[in-house]
């Protein structure tokens, strides 16, 4: 059978910061069949994540080590993570109905003849929605980042950058739980205020608010960090380091004020991790896809009792999904952004 497939399509290779004129909304048919011999799913996409290291697979890399980092290809569609619902299957382990999250393909309907790496959603009490930021690849980031590498204890000072994103907004909560004081930076007085009156944090500042990184870093944290929780990288990490104390610890889950740039900001402060002893190391969720299960059963029944919040920023329809995904590099969503494809 026949289907009408809207999609979205990287139109060219990407320089500086996206621009909706990158992308092309494109109307096509899709077969329902599945190639036999394979062990694929047709799947109707449900939720799609914008997700900020998307932005390195819009540029050319010869190789990359990464699948999930490597480049898109001009005129194909956009990949990324996502939940749908299983129309048809040939794979013993889903089912007709079943709904799923892991990697689709920005349109209405996809065949994925790859299977490995999704996962069926156990847990339908909770939004869709979840799957593709808070039970999805944010949660499990954030969940890694803090408890496999921060190594947290009560009363540590926390940092969290971009701490109204998908990720740093769980980093925040997780730390409160562990009894840390935890400090989140924003881009817009909206998502300070987000972030003090309904996420649980300490205290808040707007970074992008004068121009005097240093002093706010002083004012919030007389006394030093202990746990930075990165996500924006450049002029802020290297501020950072001056600010850790000794035997601090640093979790590089993103680099957000990075991805658009022709020529990476350099860091100037590294001696800071001799001189203070930091252990600062980088990790990517990819690697941590066996915790899924411990993460689903760790979060779900906090999720339940109201114990761990999440703000989603939906946009409605494939024809806004160009305009969301731009929208994150410039700071204009406030939550994890997701784009609603269709309701079921």
């Amino acid at each position: 059978m026949m289907l009408g497939n809207k999609q979205v399509v990287l139109k060219n290779y990407v320089e500086g910061y996206p621009k909706e004129s990158d992308f092309e909304l494109r109307k096509s048919m899709i077969s329902s069949d599945i190639p036999q011999g394979s062990r694929g799913l047709f799947v109707k996409n449900l939720y799609l994540g914008c997700d900020p290291y998307m932005r390195h697979r819009m540029s050319h890399h010869i190789s990359e080590d990464v699948p999930l980092l490597a480049s898109f290809n001009p005129g194909s569609v956009i990949i990324g993570l996502g939940v749908a619902k299983v129309i048809k299957s040939a794979d013993a382990d889903f089912e007709e109905g079943d709904y799923i999250w892991g990697m689709t393909a920005w349109e209405d309907y996809t065949l994925i003849l790859n299977t490995n790496g999704l996962f069926n959603i156990k847990y339908t009490d909770v939004p869709l929605s979840y799957y593709a930021g808070i039970l999805g690849m944010p949660g499990l980031a954030a969940y890694i980042g803090f408890n496999n590498l921060c190594s947290a204890k009560e009363g540590d000072v926390v940092y969290v950058s971009s701490a109204a994103g998908g990720v740093g907004q769980l980093v925040g909560q997780f730390a409160k739980m562990k009894g840390c004081y935890v400090v989140g930076s924003a881009s817009t007085d909206e998502k300070v205020c987000l972030l003090k009156s309904q996420l649980g944090f300490d205290d808040a500042f707007n970074y992008k608010q004068g121009n005097d990184l240093a002093g706010a870093l002083k004012r919030h944290f007389p006394n030093g960090i202990d746990i930075y929780f990165e996500n924006v990288g450049g002029n802020m990490l290297d501020e950072v380091l001056l600010h850790m104390n000794l035997r601090g610890r640093i979790a590089v889950s993103g680099m957000i004020s990075q991805y658009n740039l022709k020529k990476p900001d350099g860091i100037h402060n590294l001696f800071c991790l001799i001189s203070k002893r930091l252990r600062m190391e980088g990790f990517s969720e990819f690697d941590f896809r066996h915790k899924v299960p411990e993460y689903l059963e760790f979060a779900i029944q906090l999720i339940r009792e109201k114990k761990l919040l999440f703000v989603e920023d939906i946009a409605e329809g494939l024809e806004n999904a160009a305009s969301a995904l731009v929208g994150i590099y410039h700071g204009r969503n406030v939550g994890k952004q997701i784009i609603q494809v269709s309701t079921d």
